[in-house]
């Protein structure tokens, strides 16, 4: 297994549990990369209906089941609210809604004079919403190191720097530390998933910050709150920066504020431009938030595969290779299925969710 961010962990547990024994490689350690910098979102809510929303649904359900069976990652089944600032922009939101509630969706139409029911410290003039209980939250690097943990596969850290291949199977993968040589090899290394020249992939990292505010005694923000371009926005090709109000507390009373998309390479340096911005549009939906200090700002890069569909199975032009990347901002919420996908097509089972739309192959 290379990587050990939330979908390499995820592997490493649901491998195991089909009696596969498992090394996980990472030069960095448990949730380094991509998951350490993420918000821990398992979302239905901007699925549009497909592949995608497939794997999520699924991945939902096992995320419910990981909770029960490991625990100790902050599970919250917050759901979510997805608000529009115009008439029109909600009635677009209840257009796309409908075709989520087709593909087994839970959301219901939100009035403007009944958004504070969901949300006390929602500003004034909003046109209405959608709310969409599925919605929940992890602490993603404690799922990450839990999951592992709970797995028992050997964790070494180390980079790897390319995969063994005879004739045309991968044998294993030379790392910093010597050859490991394996049955099977996983690449769930999260950006730097394309990378390697023996079976090359477009996954190419897209940059996002997030702001961290001071601890609420009583956090004001009960859901996932976001505003309508959010979606918009992931599903967009655009290299430039785009931005949409996104918000929500944490068990600790801390608020987590983005969202932030840009193509920028692995560059993860802070521009202070973008973070006013994204504080200006959080202040906007939430008033509240104005007199509260931020105490925290960081980039993370998700992992962006170009038709926005991760990338799960054998690849196409070797033996006993896998991937399990390409999630972009899913990772988290998708981890269990894919997970749960990679398990099926190594050990022979049924697959839970067709998995012919994530194939490596649909890429030359």
């Amino acid at each position: 297994m290379v990587g050990a961010g939330i979908v390499g962990a995820s592997c490493a547990y649901f491998l195991t549990r089909a009696g596969v024994r498992v090394t996980v490689v990472d030069r960095g350690g448990v949730a380094s990369g991509t998951t350490g910098a993420g918000e821990g979102n398992i979302l239905v809510s901007d699925k549009e209906p497909g592949p995608e929303l497939d794997l999520a649904l699924r991945s939902n359900a096992l995320w419910r089941d990981l909770d029960e069976q490991c625990g100790g990652f902050e599970w919250e089944p917050k759901g979510g609210l997805v608000v529009a600032e115009t008439p029109e922009v909600l009635d677009a939101l209840t257009a796309f809604a409908g075709g989520q509630r087709a593909g087994g969706v839970a959301a219901a139409r939100v009035a403007p004079g009944d958004l504070r029911d969901f949300e006390p410290h929602l500003a004034d003039g909003l046109a209405g919403g959608v709310h969409y209980p599925q919605d929940a939250q992890v602490q993603p690097m404690l799922a990450a190191a839990r999951l592992l943990r709970a797995s028992g596969a050997r964790l070494v850290r180390t980079a790897v720097e390319r995969f063994l291949v005879t004739g045309d199977r991968v044998t294993g993968v030379r790392t910093g530390e010597g050859d490991l040589r394996a049955d099977a090899v996983v690449n769930a290394a999260g950006t730097w998933a394309g990378g390697f020249a023996q079976a090359p992939l477009p996954i190419r990292p897209r940059k996002g910050f997030i702001l961290v505010t001071q601890p609420f005694a009583d956090p004001p923000v009960r859901h996932k709150v976001y505003t309508a371009a959010y979606v918009t926005n992931v599903a967009s090709d655009a290299e430039g920066l785009e931005t949409s109000g996104v918000i929500e507390s944490t068990r600790a009373g801390t608020v987590l504020i983005g969202a932030s998309r840009q193509r920028v390479g692995h560059d993860t340096s802070i521009d202070y431009r973008v973070l006013a911005k994204l504080a200006r549009q959080a202040i906007g939906l939430f008033p509240v938030l104005a007199d509260r200090q931020v105490i925290r700002a960081y980039a993370g890069l998700r992992p962006y595969s170009p038709d926005h569909l991760p990338v799960i199975g054998p690849d196409h032009r070797l033996e006993n290779l896998f991937h399990a990347c390409g999630h972009e901002g899913a990772g988290i919420g998708l981890a269990p299925a894919t997970a749960e996908m990679i398990t099926a097509q190594i050990t022979g089972a049924g697959p839970s969710v067709e998995p012919s739309p994530f194939a490596p192959g649909r890429f030359p």
